[in-house]
C-alpha cells in the first residue's frame, strides 16, 4: 500500500483534553458492582469489601470520573434506598435488568470508592419513576454541609463532610421505550428544566448534563435534542450522547469503519446545540458530555428472556468477551473522542467491570484485562494535552455498515473510509507529542509518513502496537495477556520529521520526546 503523508503543526490545535474526557461507568447491571467492585470476603477485598485486584487494574486504566449508578437501573432508583445502615436497606426489584437490588452498595460507598480511586464521582438522578423533589434531595443529602434534615442524615450515616459532587446527569435515555416511565422530548425538557433549577438552588457550582438521544439510530434524534435545549440551555453545561458499535453482520471493515459515526454524530449534535443557542442569540457553548460508549452485540438480551431467570441477585448478564478486532474498534473510538476535544469534555465508558467492560472477574477468584482494557490504558495515559490538528493523506476504502439495535436495521454507507485513523496529542508539560494511529487494512501494512511543524527535533521514547494475525483472540482468566500491547519497532526520526510502517489491523501509539519547551 502506498505510504500515508500526515501534516501537523505544533501552534494549530483542536482544543485541550478535559480531564473528565477518560471516564467511565459503573451501573447497579449484572456483577458490575456485586462480584465486581464490591465483594465483601473476596481474599483481596478490604475492610469496606472493595476489591483489591481490581482497584489495581483500574488505577492502571486510569479513569478519571465515574458515572453511577445508571444507566436504565437509575430510572426506578430511590436514591434513598442506598443509604444508612446496610442491613435496614431494602430489597428492590428493578425493572430496568430483571434482578433483585440489594442495595449493600449505595451512594456512600461509590463516594469512598471513588476517593480510594482518586477518581471523580458524577451521580444521575432518577428523572423516570421520580422527579425534581427527589433530585434536589439527593443534592442537599451528597453536597450540603450540614445543618438540615438530609444534610445532617447524611452525617449520621458516618459521613460527616459533604461529598462535594459536581457533575450530575439528569436522568437517562427518556426517549427510549425501555426506559421506565420514558418521556417525549416536552415532557422530559420540562421535568429537566424544573429539576436542574432547583439543583442548582442548592449547590449553584453544580454542572449537569440533559439527555441526548440515546442514538444517532432513534427516530426523533435531533427533534430531541433541539426541544430538550430549548428548555434545560439556560440551566445546563452539558448534553449527552451514547454510542455502542457492533459487528453483527462479520463485516470487519465495516466494523473498523464505524467508529467513525461517532465523529458524525458528534458534529450534529454540536450544529444543533449551536442552533439554539443562536436562536437565543447567545455566546454560551453547550459541551457535549459521550456518557455511554463501547462495543457491544454479542449479548444483548430482550426483556422476556430475563425475566424467565426469576429476578437472581448480580446475575452474570451482559458479559461481553473481547477480542482483538474489538479492541482495534474501541481505539479508534479513542481517536474520535481526541479529535473532538473542543466540544467533548466528558466521556464515559460503559463500562467499567465485568459488564460489557475491559475488565473482567471470576467471583471468588481473579480478575484479568480485555482486550479493549489496553487502547483505553494508552488513551487516558497518553492523551492529556493539546490535540493537534491533522491533514491525512491515506487511501480509502468503501462499507456499508448495518445497526439493528432499533425496531429495523439502520444501514449507514461510507464510501471513503480512510485506512488510517489518526489523533496526535501535545503534553507540553511532559515535552511530548503522542501519536494514536489504526491501520484498518486487514492485509497489508501501513507506511506512515509524519511531518510534525513547529517541534525542532523528534525522538522516540516508546512505540507499542497491539496486533494479532488472530483478530478472534481473546484473553481469558488462564491466559490474561494472550492479547496485550508490543513494541512497535519499524519507527525512525529525522528532524522533525517521523517515519513507521504499521502492521495490518493494527492499533499503534508513539510517544515522541520534543522538549519541555517545544
Amino acid at each position: 500500500m502506498r505510504s500515508v503523508e500526515v501534516r501537523l503543526h505544533r501552534d494549530f490545535a483542536i482544543g485541550a483534553t478535559d480531564p473528565r474526557l477518560f471516564g467511565a461507568f459503573l451501573e447497579h447491571l449484572g456483577r458490575c458492582i456485586y462480584g465486581g467492585i464490591f465483594e465483601p470476603g473476596h481474599p483481596t477485598a478490604d475492610a469496606q469489601g472493595f476489591r483489591g485486584d481490581v482497584m489495581a487494574l483500574v488505577r492502571q486504566l486510569a479513569p478519571t470520573i465515574m458515572r453511577y449508578p445508571g444507566g436504565n437501573f437509575v430510572s426506578g432508583y430511590n436514591w434513598e434506598d442506598g443509604v444508612g445502615p446496610v442491613g435496614e436497606r431494602p430489597r428492590r426489584l428493578d425493572l430496568a435488568w430483571m434482578s433483585t437490588e440489594t442495595n449493600q452498595f449505595g451512594t456512600n460507598e461509590f463516594i469512598d470508592w471513588c476517593r480510594m480511586a482518586n477518581i471523580e464521582p458524577m451521580l444521575a438522578v432518577n428523572l423516570g419513576t421520580r422527579g425534581a423533589d427527589a433530585a434536589r434531595n439527593m443534592v442537599e443529602y451528597c453536597n450540603h454541609p450540614g445543618g438540615t434534615t438530609l444534610s445532617d442524615l447524611r452525617r449520621k450515616h458516618g459521613w460527616e463532610k459533604p461529598h462535594g459532587v459536581k457533575f450530575w446527569c439528569l436522568g437517562n435515555e427518556m426517549d427510549g421505550p425501555w426506559q421506565m416511565e420514558a418521556k417525549t422530548a416536552t415532557e422530559y425538557g420540562r421535568v429537566a428544566h424544573e429539576s436542574a433549577k432547583m439543583m442548582k438552588w442548592i449547590d449553584p457550582s453544580l454542572e449537569l448534563a440533559g439527555c441526548g438521544s440515546s442514538g444517532r439510530r432513534m427516530p426523533t434524534f435531533g427533534s430531541w435534542e433541539d426541544t430538550v435545549l430549548e428548555h434545560t440551555f439556560d440551566h445546563v453545561e452539558y448534553i449527552s450522547l451514547h454510542t455502542y458499535l457492533n459487528n453483527y453482520d462479520s463485516d470487519t471493515p465495516a466494523f473498523l469503519a464505524s467508529c467513525d459515526l461517532m465523529d458524525s454524530f458528534i458534529d450534529e449534535v454540536v450544529a444543533i446545540a449551536d442552533a439554539v443557542a443562536a436562536r437565543r442569540r447567545s455566546s454560551k457553548r453547550i459541551m457535549l458530555s459521550f456518557d455511554e460508549w463501547n462495543i457491544w452485540y454479542r449479548t444483548r438480551r430482550n426483556r422476556a428472556a430475563r425475566i424467565k431467570e426469576g429476578w437472581p441477585v448480580a446475575p452474570p448478564i451482559l458479559e461481553e468477551i473481547y477480542n482483538v478486532e474489538d479492541a482495534l474498534a474501541f481505539g479508534g473510538c479513542c481517536i474520535s473522542l481526541l479529535n473532538h476535544a473542543d466540544r467533548v469534555t466528558a466521556a464515559c465508558l460503559a463500562q467499567l467491570v465485568n459488564v460489557i467492560a475491559p475488565i473482567m472477574t471470576e467471583t471468588g477468584g481473579p480478575a484479568w484485562r480485555q482486550t479493549i482494557f489496553h487502547p483505553f490504558a494508552h488513551f487516558s495515559r497518553f492523551g492529556r494535552g493539546r490535540v493537534l490538528r491533522t491533514e491525512i493523506d491515506s487511501p480509502t476504502y468503501s462499507a456499508n455498515y448495518n445497526d439493528p439495535n432499533g425496531p429495523q436495521d439502520v444501514f449507514f454507507p461510507m464510501p471513503a473510509v480512510p485506512y488510517l485513523k489518526l489523533a496526535a496529542v501535545h503534553d507540553q508539560k511532559a515535552g511530548q507529542l503522542n501519536v494514536f494511529a489504526l491501520n484498518r487494512s486487514l492485509t497489508e501494512e501501513l507506511p506512515l509518513r509524519l511531518h510534525a511543524a513547529g517541534f525542532a527535533k523528534l525522538d522516540v521514547k516508546q512505540a507499542l502496537q497491539l496486533c494479532d494475525a488472530d483478530l478472534q483472540a481473546v484473553n481469558t482468566k488462564d491466559a490474561p495477556d494472550r492479547v496485550a500491547p508490543k513494541p512497535l519497532a519499524a519507527v525512525r526520526t529525522a528532524g522533525d520529521r517521523l517515519e513507521a510502517t504499521l502492521p495490518p489491523a493494527s492499533w499503534n501509539v508513539i510517544q515522541l520526546n520534543v522538549g519541555a519547551n517545544s
